[in-house]
This record gives structure tokens, sequence and C-alpha cells, in this order.
């Protein structure tokens, strides 16, 4: 009798899921990974002008489009002074199916992948998938990853190691300092950095740093996407971008895994990256906002929370029954346990809903940690 493989009985549904589960209809969320805002009209616009022209009729490259390339790699240009060929790129269906290739491309059965502990839900789920081994490793008081935790934690197995800034879900920014070591980490030793890098616009303090500006060899893959920075969650459209001979090991899993990213959704992410910029400015600048008033009502209730710089949700240390409490009382936040071991006695909110709302959701919060206190 067939069973089911090994790789997927090691993964189970998000802890995230359940927590929506357990919420009531009308309660305030505050565990969304997403935006609240529209996806700028000059997106919308250049797909539906592809679709009326009859240019998303047939397959893309399975690269994706050469004028998408073209704009990614002029966004890379423009932002960071890289030189990136579009040869180098690949469109994807969301930086979930990019992370993807990265793992399924770079590691062997039982390699190790070390990520942050806590840290985004997929890098354990698909290092499994992967039958890789997941390395977990803990953060800074800050939480921040410091490199020489990363670099403590190599060894001859591993093939693969998780930088995420801004980061989900701690809203942390790694400092240029710390880019630049996790760059000589991944030459020195012969490792993969891949750099996570979605939220890499919605940064309020200081400058978001690639390791890949400082990496001397092509040990640096990176991952993006539209969906946060042009709020396009539900559009699917990422990219990796890479040396050429990992692009083309990673275009061996696309291209029989998804063949090309959605050909509307391409045209899309063009008109995003070449349009103006002021509604990604005017995001950014909102949630800024928000992010002082739910930094400045968290630590009215008395809960310490490192001040997030980047991202839209901010992780504050929470008594035990916190996150119970607060769902009873009708507002969703996410467990930090369901990121990691790590993430015990920790819970993320996301600051991507109205500001009445976030205002109701901390009065709530300030009644429940006092209960529980």
């Amino acid at each position: 009798m067939t069973e089911f493989a090994n790789r997927v009985e090691q993964v189970s549904i998000s802890g995230i899921r359940e927590v929506f589960e357990a919420a009531s209809e009308d309660a305030i969320n505050l565990g969304l990974g997403q935006p609240d805002f529209p996806t700028p009209a000059h997106a919308r616009r250049g797909a539906i002008e592809a679709i009326e022209s009859g240019h998303t009729d047939a397959y893309t490259s399975n690269k994706g489009t050469r004028s998408l390339r073209e704009a990614i790699s002029a966004k890379y240009d423009r932002d960071y002074s890289l030189e990136i060929d579009p040869e180098d790129v690949i469109a994807t269906s969301g930086g979930s199916e990019a992370l993807h290739l990265v793992l399924q491309a770079h590691v062997d059965p039982g390699e190790e992948v070390i990520f942050p502990d806590p840290g985004f839900v997929s890098y354990d789920a698909l290092t499994n998938i992967a039958d890789g081994t997941p390395k977990p490793v803990p953060l800074r008081e800050d939480l921040t990853l410091d490199p020489a935790t990363v670099e403590e934690a190599i060894t001859d197995d591993t093939a693969v190691f998780v930088v995420n800034s801004p980061a989900n879900p701690t809203g942390a920014v790694q400092s240029e300092e710390d880019m630049r070591e996790f760059a000589r980490i991944a030459d020195e030793h012969d490792v993969l950095c891949l750099s996570d890098e979605v939220y890499e616009h919605i940064v309020f303090e200081g400058t978001h740093h690639s390791p890949m500006e400082f990496a001397e060899t092509d040990n640096v893959v990176v991952v993006s996407a539209c969906s946060k920075t042009y709020s396009m969650t539900g559009w699917r459209l990422g990219w990796v971008a890479a040396s050429n001979r990992r692009i083309e090991r990673m275009l061996r899993v696309h291209q029989y895994g998804q063949a090309c990213a959605s050909a509307p959704a391409q045209y899309a992410a063009q008109a995003a990256l070449t349009g103006p910029q002021e509604p990604v400015e005017e995001m950014v600048e909102t949630f800024e906002r928000r992010r002082d008033l739910v930094v400045d009502g968290l630590e009215d209730a008395g809960l310490e929370v490192p001040t997030p710089e980047g991202a839209f949700y901010a992780m504050p240390k929470v008594p035990e029954g916190w996150c119970d409490e607060v769902l009873d009382r009708g507002v969703v936040v996410v467990p930090g346990d369901a990121f990691g071991e790590h993430g015990e006695g920790y819970a993320r909110l996301s600051y991507a809903t109205g500001t009445e709302d976030l205002k109701e959701a901390l009065e709530i919060i300030d009644e429940a940690t006092q209960a529980v206190q």
C-alpha cells in the first residue's frame, strides 16, 4: 500500500491558520500578513491592457517576459547599484515559489538549512519538503539575526543559511554591518546565503541593504516579490535573482513545477516596477504612523516590545495565557511559537489594518493584559 512521503509528514498546517479558525467572524484581525491597500492603479492597468491586447493568452518564457526581467534588473541598479543580467532572473509565482526553487536546487537529503527562530513559517516547511534538515537559530534580544550565531551553526553538512530583512514576524531590519558579515560568511564558508527581501521597501529607520551588494562570490541568492511593496499578494508574482549557473539549476525545477508565472501578473508587475512609486511611499508612511501607535499602545499596556524598523509587524513579549485572553476578547494575534520554538513567550501583531481598528484592538489588549498579569 502506498504511504505518504516522509517529507510531507514532517510538515504541519501553519499555526497561523489555527488562530484564524478559532476567531469569531467579527474579530479584529491583527494576524494578516498582507497590506490593506489596493494594488496601485497603474499596475492594474498594466494587466488589463496586456489582457485586452492578447499578450497574456500564451505561455511566456519559463524565466518570465524579457520586459519584466529587464524591469527587475533596472530596479536593482536603481536601488542598490547592482548589475543583474535579465537572464539571471526568474519570475515566480510569488516569493513563496522563489524560496521553494532555491532550496530544491541547492539542498540534498539531510543537508542543513539554517534560518532565524522566530522566523517565517515557510523556511522550516520548505526545508523538509526539500528533504533537508531544518536548523533554526535564536535571535538577539532586539530580534535581529546575529551573524556570529549563524557562523557558529555552520557545519560540513550546511547547504544554506537564510537571512530575512526586514523580517517576518519580527519587523527587525539587519544593519549594513550585519549584511556585510553575512556576505563574508557565504564567501568564506562556501555556503549559500538565501536573502529573503520581500519587505525590502517597507523600512522606517535606516536603509535596507542586501548581502548581494557585498559578496565576492556568487554565494548569495536574492528572493523578492511585488506582494508587500505594491500590495499585490493575490497576484502571486515574485522573483529570484542569482548567478546564471544557479538560475539555470532553479529553472529546471520551475519549468516542470510551474512552467511560468501568470502572464497577466507579469505585466502588472512590470507596470508596478516601472511606474510611479508614490503609492509605495504613501503606504510606508502610513505603516510607520501605525507602528508608532501600536508600539506606544503595547508599552502603555505594560508590555515589552522591540521597536520594529520595517515590515508591518510588532512582536511583544507577553505573559502566559495572553494570546488566548486577547483572542477570547475578539482580537486575532498569532502566538510567537507559531514561528519557531524561540518564539514562545512572544506574540506577533500585524498593523496592516485600519487605524480605528488598531485603536480599538489596543484598548482590548490593555484590558486583556491587566487580566492575565
